[in-house]
C-alpha cells in the first residue's frame, strides 16, 4: 500500500529508485498516514513540510504505520498548504534521515506477523527529488490509493473467511459428540450452511468489483459496500467456526483463534464501517 503513490505521482527515476527494490524484496516501504488527531478525517492532518533550500522540512508524528518498525521507507502524507485537500503533498523519506524517530511501538489484537509503530519526524530534512508529484497533489492521489487498499481488505476477507469455515468443517466432520460426527447435528449442520452462504456471498461481491476496477468502471461506493460486505462477513465466518471447534477453538493453536482475531482490523483499516457506510449513502 505504499507503493501506488508512487507509481501514480512519481517520476521514471523516483519508480527506479523505490518501486523496483521493495518488489525485489530488497526493501520494505510502509505509508504514513494516520496521526495521533486524524485518521479517517485526512483533511485534519497537522504534519507540515516546509520548503527549505532545495528541499523541505517534516515535522509531525504519524500514528499506525503498519512496517514502520522496519521500514526502509515511509511514503509520508504531510501539509504543505493550508488548504485541507489541495494542501497535502506525498514525500518518500528514507530510513536514518536525521530526526525521524519510532516513538513507540504498537501491540495489536491481531496482524502479529506485522509490526506498527508511531513515528516522529522532527525536522527532517527531505530534498525536492523525494516529492512525489506538484505540491498539493496528495489527497486526490490518496482518495485513488484508497480504491485500491480496500478492495484489497475485502479479498483479504473473503480469504480470511473461507479458511475458517474450512477448518470448522473439517473439525464437524471428523470430532464425534453423542454418537456421531458434529456435522450429523442439525444445528451444526445449519450453522455450516449459513457459513458456506455468506462466504459465497462475499466472495462474488469481491470479483464482481474487482472485476469493474480493472475496467475502470467501479465507483467508490461500489467499493465500500464491497469492504464492508466482506469485512462482515469474515468476522462472523470467524467467529462462528470459533463456535464450531468449541473449547479447541479458543485456543492459541488453532487457526481459527488467530484468524478471529485478524479479521476484527477488516472493519477498522483502510476506513471504518462507519465511513464506508457513509460513502455509501452518499452515492446512493
Amino acid at each position: 500500500i505504499a507503493l501506488p503513490p508512487i507509481l501514480t505521482l512519481g517520476s521514471p527515476e523516483q519508480r527506479e529508485r523505490f518501486v523496483k527494490p521493495v518488489l525485489a524484496g530488497e526493501r520494505i516501504a510502509a505509508l504514513a498516514i494516520s496521526e495521533p488527531g486524524a485518521g479517517s478525517d485526512v483533511a485534519g492532518l497537522t504534519t507540515r513540510a516546509v520548503r527549505e533550500g532545495e528541499g523541505y522540512r517534516l515535522s509531525g508524528s504519524k500514528l499506525y504505520v503498519t512496517s514502520g518498525l522496519r521500514a526502509d521507507q515511509l511514503t509520508v502524507l504531510a501539509r504543505t498548504g493550508e488548504d485541507p485537500h489541495a494542501g497535502l503533498t506525498f514525500f518518500v523519506v528514507e530510513r536514518g534521515a536525521e530526526g525521524l524517530s519510532v516513538s513507540r511501538a504498537l501491540k495489536k489484537t491481531g496482524w502479529r506477523a506485522s509490526d506498527t509503530a508511531e513515528l516522529t519526524f522532527d525536522e527532517v530534512y527531505v530534498p525536492a527529488e523525494n516529492r512525489l508529484g506538484e505540491e498539493g497533489s496528495g489527497f486526490l492521489c490518496l482518495m485513488q490509493t484508497f480504491q485500491g487498499e480496500r478492495l484489497y481488505l475485502a479479498t483479504i476477507g473473503v480469504a480470511t473467511a473461507e479458511l475458517c469455515y474450512a477448518d470448522a468443517l473439517a473439525h464437524a466432520k471428523l470430532r464425534r459428540s453423542f454418537g456421531r460426527a458434529l456435522i450429523g447435528h442439525q444445528v451444526v449442520r445449519h450453522k455450516l450452511a449459513d457459513m458456506a452462504g455468506r462466504v459465497l456471498q462475499a466472495k462474488a461481491l469481491v470479483y464482481h468489483s474487482v472485476a469493474r476496477a480493472i475496467r475502470g468502471e467501479v465507483s467508490p461506493a461500489e467499493v465500500a459496500l464491497t469492504k464492508n460486505a466482506a469485512s462482515d462477513c469474515a468476522e462472523w465466518v470467524c467467529r462462528e467456526a470459533v463456535q464450531v471447534l468449541g473449547g479447541m477453538g479458543y485456543m492459541r493453536e488453532t487457526r481459527a483463534e488467530v484468524l478471529s482475531r485478524d479479521a476484527r482490523l477488516l472493519n477498522i483499516g483502510g476506513g471504518t464501517r462507519e465511513i464506508m457506510n457513509e460513502i455509501v449513502g452518499r452515492g446512493l
